[in-house]
């Protein structure tokens, strides 16, 4: 497949699992995967013959969800050092075509941190990805989780803020009496969004941008609604009553989203007029979506060649220095 005259495409939300993580999954996590659990332990020859077959040159792998946000702090690091050292030699086995964001132990965040420099200087990973809340019930935007960050900002490296399963709360009184019948309701349907975007507005509203100022932000799947709200979430943010935020001016510097599970036409340009297309870097989020419908949606879409090239590959290269 020819992809505008064979310039690099590089996909950054792209999932496996490693086994010894995954057995630490149970209840509503353990069924995430469902019958794509054997693609995702998949890291050789298929899902090369799948990138190659669908035109993409690059991807970033990152932990399907929740990871290591849900291992307790007396383990966690543990599990995600031995789980990053394990990606590094996966991806030593094609290293032209596969990349890596780091699995961090979010209950010790300390320690987080540490692995996070451990991952970036001595892996090469590209920063790291963190799925939803800590341990269930923490959003990441508490300031005990800012070690985190100011690692990220010092190391120049982003974070990837992907969802994951919603409080359980929450489950009962927004989503409960449906998920049995449309068990998509409880994640891409809807509580991933729901999640996620909370976390988005939640970083914005705690002030750590405003302590670290050059830290970089990635959610998935256009933003996860925010850059659509995003004038209604600032007015509301700066009426009388509020202390007031530049939720547009931070959201727009500070963040990065991915095409991730989100091919639509008047999605992206939407985007492209709030972020603009320096902002937005390609994704499949392979396997929970196919590989090959995402490249020949950029193929088609009506959009000029120096955005597409940015969106493709451009924006990760410089972003992720790949």
């Amino acid at each position: 497949m020819t992809i505008l005259d064979n310039q690099r495409v590089i996909a950054i939300e792209e999932h496996y699992y490693d086994p010894e993580v995954v057995k630490h999954f149970d209840g509503r996590d353990g069924k995430l995967a469902g019958f794509l659990k054997k693609t995702l332990l998949d890291v050789g020859k298929a899902r090369i013959d799948s990138m190659d077959e669908a035109g993409i040159d690059v991807q970033v792998l990152s932990h399907g969800a929740p990871s290591t946000q849900k291992l307790a702090a007396d383990i966690g690091p543990g599990i995600a050092a031995a789980a990053n050292d394990r990606l590094y030699e996966i991806c030593q086995t094609n290293p032209d075509r596969l990349a890596g964001f780091a699995n961090l132990a979010t209950a010790e965040p300390v320690s987080a941190a540490d692995e996070l420099e451990r991952a970036v200087k001595q892996l090469g990973f590209k920063g790291a990805m963190i799925h939803g809340l800590t341990g269930g019930e923490l959003f990441i935007d508490d300031q005990r989780f800012w070690p985190i960050f100011e690692r990220a900002e010092a190391l120049d490296v982003p974070i990837y803020l992907h969802p994951g399963i919603p409080h359980e709360k929450v489950i009962e009184a927004y989503l409960g009496d449906y998920i049995e019948k449309y068990p998509g309701f409880l994640n891409a349907g809807w509580g991933f969004t729901l999640e996620t975007a909370t976390a988005g507005i939640r970083m914005v509203l705690s002030g750590v941008f405003k302590k670290y100022p050059n830290l970089k932000i990635i959610l998935g799947h256009l933003g996860e609604t925010l850059p659509f709200l995003m004038w209604r979430i600032d007015l509301a943010l700066n009426r009388p009553g509020n202390d007031g935020v530049e939720f547009r001016k931070i959201f727009s510097n500070n963040f990065y989203i991915t095409t991730s599970g989100f091919f639509s036409d008047p999605a992206l340009m939407l985007c492209i007029q709030e972020m603009s297309a320096d902002h937005i870097l390609f994704a499949i989020d392979y396997p929970f979506v196919p590989n090959e419908p995402g490249p020949k949606w950029m193929e088609r879409i009506m959009l000029n060649s120096v955005d597409k090239a940015k969106i493709l590959h451009g924006n990760s290269e410089k972003l992720l220095k790949l």
